[in-house]
């Protein structure tokens, strides 16, 4: 009788210093992989999202401006700043917000270890595909500083590369294992509990899956009840 392996979660092999240059070199073909593999979590995100116009609302590590762009449209008298850390990307990214009229944005260069907003400002911080790449030990950092700007009744949005749960999903994790260049350094993760311990509460945590790529989609707000500096 055969037994299902445990699935051993990979932490990261690109590291970070590492992965501007990787996006760099992927940002002009990256559309096309978001158009097989991630509209779906994508579209889900910004449902959950519910933005109301007027919000003030941070992407963190916008990329070529997918989700972005409908958060501007959705939010045209609102606050929207997108930030990534590939020069790369940001470029596709304001070619793509330059065929927008009547919007208002701010996209510039920027990390999620230390991010250049005042505290508890924020209504909307939409994440995606970023954790995937992070190594786990970092992951609190991170999640400390989301927890630090969001305003006490704000929203954490987050898309991640997540662990397939069928078989054929799992090609992805065997791909990063062979080659983690070849996958931009993703590898799947679980937030939840790393979200929890940050001081988060989860509302919502869904599974989908698009072309065999599996996401994880999150809504998460700040857990007053937890107070952390």
């Amino acid at each position: 009788m055969f037994r299902r392996r445990a699935i051993q979660v990979q932490d990261v092999y690109v590291p970070q210093h590492k992965i501007i240059e990787v996006y760099d070199k992927l940002a002009p073909v990256y559309d096309i992989w978001g158009a097989l593999t991630e509209t779906k979590a994508r579209s889900r995100a910004l449902q959950l999202a519910r933005v109301d116009d007027g919000s003030a609302i941070l992407e963190v590590a916008v990329g070529t401006g997918l989700t972005f762009l409908e958060l501007v449209k959705q939010n045209p008298v609102g606050t929207n700043i997108g930030i990534d850390i590939s020069t790369g990307m940001l470029d596709k990214a304001k070619a793509r917000l330059e065929k927008v009229e009547n919007v208002n944005y701010q996209l510039e260069t920027g990390n999620a270890f230390n991010l250049e907003v005042e505290s508890k400002s924020v209504d909307i911080l939409m994440n995606n595909y970023m954790f995937d790449l992070i190594a786990f030990n970092e992951i609190p950092v991170i999640l400390n500083e989301f927890r630090r700007v969001l305003k006490d009744d704000g929203q954490l949005i987050l898309v991640n590369m997540t662990q397939g749960e069928s078989i054929f999903s799992r090609v992805y994790e065997l791909i990063y294992r062979v080659s983690p260049k070849l996958m931009g350094g993703c590898r799947g993760i679980r937030l939840t509990d790393a979200l929890i311990a940050s001081g988060f509460k989860v509302d919502i945590r869904e599974y989908i899956q698009q072309m065999l790529f599996p996401s994880e989609v999150i809504l998460a707000r700040p857990d007053t009840r937890t107070h952390l500096e």
